[in-house]
């Protein structure tokens, strides 16, 4: 059975020991019911993790030993942004939970025209840390010891001087001509670009066209916002050797 594994972003109190964060003594303590003893995983998200045991527990004051470094890394081969355009916020937690689970190495959420919701000033600083947490749990979750970059940008125009290159640049549509088979994995990163629950509007596809991204076909049916980008991550990584399945 694998330890539990907490997110804490203090280097000197993972090779040092000293007191978890609040929110990782909390999960430890409330959540687990672990105590004295008990041992668990520790990652601050720059590679490697480290493996310690609780010393004492008071309240929510949790301290524990100094770490054991592991250098192990369960990132894949293959690098992975996902543009998703906003939707409604139990389905991005979803999307993005599930993407940091497959792989993904950045999310990028962006409004598009028929996006249902708006983020501004305070509300996507709220939610801006919401999914940062959601991001967290999932690496914590999976095993992942660098956590994947995340952006909320403002526009989808705002996306196309950041793009990384070289690479694919794929934009999930069913009308579109490219199948699995016709698409080469690069060297460099692939991108994926996936509409909010009514999709692209055609002015959004042209722009994306315009910068490069070619589309893609999933297959015969329509799937969810919430299902296209995760069908396509999971099968780029058992195309890319990062699934031995």
């Amino acid at each position: 059975m694998s330890l539990p594994r907490f997110y804490c972003p203090d280097r000197n109190l993972l090779v040092q020991g000293g007191e978890l964060p609040l929110e990782a003594a909390h999960h430890a303590v409330r959540v687990l019911r672990m105590g004295s003893g008990e041992e668990l995983v520790l990652f601050d998200g720059q590679g490697g993790e480290f493996r310690t045991r609780i010393l004492t527990v008071d309240g929510l004051r949790v301290a524990v030993a100094a770490g054991s470094f592991d250098p192990v890394e369960r990132e894949s081969p293959l690098r992975t942004v996902l543009i998703q355009g906003l939707c409604a916020t139990e389905k991005m937690d979803w999307i993005f939970q599930k993407a940091v689970e497959l792989g993904v190495t950045a999310l990028w959420a962006v409004p598009m025209e028929r996006s249902v919701i708006r983020l501004k000033g305070e509300r996507e600083a709220r939610r801006l840390e919401h999914w940062r947490k959601v991001v967290l749990s999932a690496c914590a979750q999976c095993g992942r010891n660098r956590v994947p970059e995340l952006r909320v940008l403002g526009a989808l125009q705002d996306c196309w001087d950041q793009l990384p290159e070289p690479g694919l640049r794929l934009l999930l549509n069913p009308e579109g001509r490219h199948g699995r088979a016709d698409l080469v994995l690069p060297d460099g990163t692939v991108v994926l670009l996936v509409g909010p629950e009514g999709g692209l509007s055609t002015a959004e596809i042209d722009q994306a066209h315009r910068a490069g991204f070619v589309d893609g076909r999933i297959g015969p049916r329509i799937l969810r916002t919430e299902t296209a980008a995760l069908a396509v991550l999971a099968t780029l990584q058992s195309r890319h050797e990062d699934w031995t399945l």
